[in-house]
């Protein structure tokens, strides 16, 4: 295993299947969801979850990819030129029980800017939140908590855990790394 390495590729499986467990538990197997993946990993791991859903006995769930850039709260300081990406979203969200899917769960901003980009596609019955892993509520900004979860690891600020995967051509791992200097 790689140094910093906290979950290795068959770890991480286990841990989709784990998510989709929680899910079947919680709203049965004949659930209708629609799986939204933010933009990158979140979209390869909600891929991953809806096929465990499927294994599981799920009815085909609708998949779709969201792109929150131009919703994120500092994105003038990433770049005066934002890279955009593109929206899937195959369905209406009206009146859904939409399971929201990202990699990792920090201060929240992320996922207030998800949902935020959702409000302006309808009005969902209901969102809620899977992640592969947790940050820690410590490290929270906003009033956000995931519904189904990998797993939570600590870090301090000076840390940052980087989920790394087969779709965007890496071997799979989720590791604990120093952050890079701005």
């Amino acid at each position: 295993m790689k140094a910093g390495t906290i979950l290795d590729s068959k770890e991480i499986t286990q841990h989709i299947q784990e998510i989709a467990d929680q899910i079947i538990a919680r709203h049965g197997s004949n659930i209708e969801i629609a799986l939204i993946g933010i933009r990158t990993c979140g979209a390869f791991l909600a891929a991953r979850l809806r096929k465990a859903l499927i294994k599981s006995g799920v009815p085909t769930p609708p998949l779709g990819i969201l792109d929150i850039t131009l919703y994120r709260d500092d994105w003038t300081r990433i770049s005066s030129i934002p890279i955009v990406g593109k929206t899937e979203l195959p369905f209406s969200v009206d009146d859904k029980l939409l399971i929201l899917v990202d990699d990792v769960l920090y201060t929240g901003r992320t996922v207030r800017a998800a949902m935020d980009a959702l409000m302006d596609y309808g009005r969902p019955k209901k969102i809620e939140l899977a992640i592969l892993a947790d940050r820690g509520a410590e490290n929270r900004e906003l009033p956000i908590a995931p519904d189904y979860k990998g797993g939570t690891w600590t870090t301090s600020t000076e840390q940052t855990i980087n989920v790394y995967l087969e779709e965007a051509g890496f071997e799979d791992h989720v590791a604990i790394e120093k952050k890079k200097a701005a």
